[in-house]
């Protein structure tokens, strides 16, 4: 069985905490109902570093621009 990776979001349903297998997997897969899989799971940090980089520093007159154009 090949190791297949994804991203899922965690969501809550009265006391557990669930994550829904993508239909894709679900089908390549062949995953049913009442079946036992195996999953290893690793917290997904989030690193913004770099994300802004295409905006440019701000200007003295950028301050108020905006703010008193209504």
């Amino acid at each position: 069985m090949e190791d297949i990776k994804t991203v899922a979001r965690t969501r809550r349903i009265g006391g557990s905490i669930v994550v829904t297998i993508p239909r894709i997997i679900v089908d390549e897969q062949n995953i049913g109902e009442d079946e036992l899989i195996e999953i290893n799971v690793k917290k997904r940090k989030f690193n913004g570093f770099g994300a802004l980089k295409e905006i440019s520093s701000f200007e003295k007159d950028d301050r108020a621009r905006g703010q008193l154009d209504r």
